[in-house]
């Protein structure tokens, strides 16, 4: 017993020190370079502010090396803008750039994908270039190797000037075209403008040169920057763009981390006073996900995005649910009059099943969303699919080791751990037919709304520029204006300054800012850079956002999301049939997740809520839940398959005492869940609380599935479509029950027969 003492302080000392070290390193970091510190989490652009862009490649076929050579010289412009700054390779055609924490996003636009022709021209070809002739370049920013600003102290008078290197073609021709031009000017020429004019001195054939004539230190650079840029081999058309200012992001991260909290708090006083000693600990195991969280995003250099803190927050509520599971069942097993210790075991035990089945599943549609999805949404499907496989780790083994030690160390009274009593069983059976009529009527509400929209406002759904393509503004303004005063004021200066029809901008304020929304089709750089202008000229702007869509992009962007629902369901359903085995738990899984979706579908249709890349976040999402919460009844059905049916209970009886020793479960998971996503909607930022809002319908839908129509379906699909196993069962009991009773005659006769000679 002393070694059991000794081993029980040995784990929550070490557990302490882990939480303290973790702890330390997301607050400060870990030696000089504060490795681990939460600050060093890479913030998405939606979060940090900054520009994005993705440009497809106009050439058919083009070569790998002309893809690797334009990514190359878009990286050294995006350089130029932000150390931080990432290009990269999307798919066989696209290249993608992301430059966070700038505020001139406007010039970056413009700049990053110009084809930046950059030549040297000797003053024949100069002056046909002037005179709008046919000329030719004696070098051109291909053959230029690297340029950079320096100092030239040689003289008497310091002087500045950029230093050249050339390749070897470039070696060869700026030799000559330096030989044939000594004592006259080589005019260098950057997207048709003249940027500096040299005169050159002596034949330069050693692969380098010097540029002097520079005013000062930053027209050196400026000019070493333009010649290293050079010009793109390949020409580029802009499919999307995102920019978000700076302060936007920074006000989302902080109301959303206030939302976090706040949520934990509320979470944390649930389960203390739901499960007592147990809710105590978890409470411990929670603060210890959190902190494991930040120390993964640290260690993956995973991007955190708004959707993805989301995704944090929404994983904190799925955390708790593992732990209800848990220690429901301990109530129960206390309950049924098992001592403390055999009913932690028992309760581990008995839900480990339920836990994995139901997170596995979950996880099946964060790895699809994140493999499918683009942008945002693979920073929610990442910091979803981490928050899955540390909140099982957290519940099955550090929740579970700190229990066990707080009960050797003398927490035994069950008093501590509650107890729960033998649930009421109730018809849910029969009130299933209720819950069809009522879903039915939400279901049926949600697509006769998408007729009487499509009159009344030309789209059935209201899709967002990722579905429709298109331009969208976020203005914050220093003063309020509503939606007639926006009409009539702001709408006029975008549609003269855009140079579009008023009626094609629409308008919408943003609750509880001082942000309006500007919706068009879509602008072009100069069309946007003249908006801005014109809106800062003429009211006082303290942040402009824009994000652009192509209709190339929102066109993949809609199959990409049909397809990803159909494959994470249809994969999540293999997974039920194999574990479970036995087609009708899959069957009815089907029917209950294409009722969710459908009712979510419902609120998007009839709230007119933006449908957009977040919809088929929100919808997997809420298809991984609704499955988790399907299994925890699932799993409870099958335990009590082996158990009541042997004793000649009905499968209406098996189901309805199955859902009702759920019951509480159901709705402790959904709350704590619930709650996370609440807080969330009242405190995020407009881009999350839509996310939140119909989280929360999929949350409550996903409960409501669970208890009234998924058990019953498979009660249905047993026994219309089961009869005959049905009927053989009951001869099997009734069999059983004719050779008790004889039995029992027997014996009594046998009895009888002993007594009469005891007493002879």
């Amino acid at each position: 017993m002393k070694k059991a003492k000794r081993n029980s302080v040995l784990i929550l000392l070490v557990f302490v020190l882990a939480l303290a070290l973790g702890t330390y390193t997301t607050v400060t970091g870990l030696g000089k370079h504060h490795i681990g510190k939460a600050e060093n989490i890479i913030l998405g652009l939606d979060l940090a502010g900054g520009v994005s862009i993705t440009y497809e490649i106009e050439e058919d076929n083009p070569s790998q090396q002309d893809i690797a050579d334009t990514q190359s010289r878009l990286q050294l412009r995006a350089d130029t803008y932000s150390p931080d700054s990432n290009v990269y390779q999307e798919g066989s055609n696209r290249l993608s750039i992301e430059i966070p924490g700038v505020e001139d996003a406007n010039e970056i636009l413009q700049d990053m994908g110009k084809p930046g022709a950059l030549e040297f021209l000797d003053t024949d070809n100069y002056n046909k270039f002037a005179a709008g002739e046919e000329y030719e370049a004696a070098v051109t920013g291909a053959e230029v190797g690297s340029a950079s600003a320096g100092i030239d102290n040689s003289g008497t008078v310091r002087e500045y000037i950029v230093q050249l290197s050339f390749n070897d073609e470039g070696t060869k021709k700026f030799a000559e075209a330096t030989q044939a031009n000594i004592g006259k000017p080589l005019y260098i020429v950057y997207d048709g403008e003249v940027v500096s004019a040299p005169t050159v001195q002596t034949a330069i054939t050693g692969g380098s040169a010097v540029i002097n004539g520079m005013a000062d230190a930053d027209e050196a650079e400026q000019l070493a920057q333009t010649i290293r840029i050079g010009a793109l081999p390949l020409t580029l058309k802009e499919l999307r763009s995102n920019v978000v200012g700076a302060t936007l992001g920074k006000d989302a991260l902080s109301t959303t981390l206030k939302a976090g909290a706040i949520g934990m708090a509320v979470v944390a006083v649930i389960m203390i006073f739901v499960f007592l000693l147990p809710g105590v600990i978890s409470v411990f195991a929670l603060i210890a996900y959190v902190v494991l969280m930040l120390l993964c995003l640290n260690g993956f250099n995973a991007s955190l995005t708004l959707p993805g803190l989301a995704g944090i927050v929404l994983s904190i509520g799925m955390a708790v649910d593992a732990n209800v599971i848990i220690f429901t069942r301990i109530k129960e097993e206390i309950g049924a009059g098992a001592t403390v210790k055999s009913a932690i075991d028992a309760g581990f035990n008995k839900a480990l099943s339920a836990i994995l089945d139901s997170n596995i599943t979950t996880l099946i549609a964060a790895v699809v969303l994140y493999l499918m999805g683009t942008g945002t949404i693979k920073g929610f499907a990442l910091t979803l699919g981490i928050g899955i496989v540390l909140s099982m780790f957290t519940a099955l083994f550090v929740t579970k080791n700190l229990l066990k030690a707080a009960y050797t160390l003398g927490l035994q009274s069950p008093k501590l751990y509650g107890v729960k009593k033998e649930s009421k069983v109730r018809g849910y059976v029969k009130f299933s037919r209720i819950a069809y009529i009522i879903s039915f009527i939400a279901i049926a509400a949600g697509l006769i709304a998408l007729p009487v929209f499509k009159n009344k406002d030309g789209s059935a759904l209201n899709y967002n520029l990722e579905f429709t393509g298109g331009t969208s503004m976020t203005v914050d303004f220093e003063e309020y204006y509503d939606l007639d005063k926006a009409e009539s004021d702001i709408l006029p200066v975008i549609a003269e300054a855009a140079d579009v029809s008023e009626s094609r901008i629409q308008v919408q304020n943003v609750k509880g800012s001082n942000e309006i929304v500007f919706k068009t089709s879509e602008l072009n750089v100069e069309q946007r850079n003249a908006v801005e202008d014109a809106l800062r000229d003429k009211f006082k702007v303290k942040e402009f956002a824009i994000e652009n869509i192509s209709s190339t992009i929102s066109t993949e962007m809609q199959r990409n999301a049909i397809v990803s629902v159909i494959i994470a369901t249809i994969l999540m359903l293999i997974y039920i049939a194999v574990r479970f085995s036995d087609v009708k738990f899959g069957a009815a899984a089907v029917i209950a997740l294409l009722h969710d979706v459908l009712v979510v579908f419902a609120v998007y249709s009839i709230g007119r809520l933006s449908v957009g890349n977040t919809f088929i976040a929100c919808m997997l999402t809420i298809v991984g839940y609704s499955i988790n919460a399907t299994i925890i009844i699932f799993d409870r059905i099958r335990e009590n398959l082996l158990t009541m049916k042997s004793k000649g209970e009905s499968y209406e009886n098996i189901v309805n005492a199955s859902i009702s020793q759920t019951f509480t479960r159901t709705i402790y998971s959904s709350l704590t869940t619930f709650v996370m996503v609440l807080v969330l909607f009242i405190m995020g930022v407009t881009s999350i609380r839509e996310f939140a809002l119909t989280l929360m319908s999929g949350i409550v839908c996903g409960a409501y599935s669970s208890v009234c129509i998924t058990g019953p379906l498979w009660y249905l699909f047993k026994t219309k479509l089961g009869k005959k196993e049905q009927a053989a069962g009951k001869k099997s009991v009734e069999k059983k029950n004719t050779e008790k009773k004889n039995a029992e005659k027997s014996g009594g006769k046998k009895n009888k027969k002993t007594d009469k000679a005891a007493d002879k």
